[in-house]
């Protein structure tokens, strides 16, 4: 589809999203980021202020707010399907403002010489809830949390 800086977007077919960025950080460390609210909270949601609330577990739940920038609070949740530590999480997401619509998301952390790459692939029940998620600036605000994960990531090393 298209490249934002450090962030490839592809369409793998009419129905999903695949989002692949690679750090300068051991799988272990950037798998934690993704997974422990107190990591979570320095760059989930843009970087922006955030509560967290994560039960890491199958059948576990998890849910963020976001207090955005413009005075809005943005709320997000999810339910973990599948979990191989430290390889790969399968997990709903939901954005409360929208309720019933619920993606489903697979995040693989594959390590090469000390770097990792994070493809995180979305499945939408419909391509029109698809596209709509697109159009909602998806790419972007995955474009800055993940630029905000980068930052938060030198800090641990």
């Amino acid at each position: 589809m298209n490249e934002l800086p450090d962030l490839t977007i592809d369409l793998p077919s009419d129905r999903e999203v695949t989002l692949t960025r690679s750090f300068d950080a051991p799988r272990e460390l950037v798998y934690a980021a993704h997974t422990q609210a107190e990591h979570l909270k320095h760059w989930w949601g843009r970087g922006n202020p955030l509560d967290v609330e994560i039960d890491f577990r199958v059948g576990g739940h998890y849910r963020c707010v976001e207090h955005a920038q413009d005075g809005n609070d943005y709320v997000f949740r999810g339910e973990y399907r599948e979990i191989v530590v430290p390889e790969r999480i399968v997990q709903t997401f939901e954005f409360e403002g929208m309720p019933g619509q619920v993606a489903v998301e697979t995040l693989v952390f594959t390590e090469q010489d000390g770097r990792t790459t994070i493809a995180s692939s979305t499945r939408f029940d419909t391509t029109a809830q698809r596209d709509g998620m697109i159009d909602s600036g998806m790419a972007q605000g995955a474009a800055e949390s993940y630029a905000a994960l980068d930052r938060y990531l030198t800090t641990l090393r």
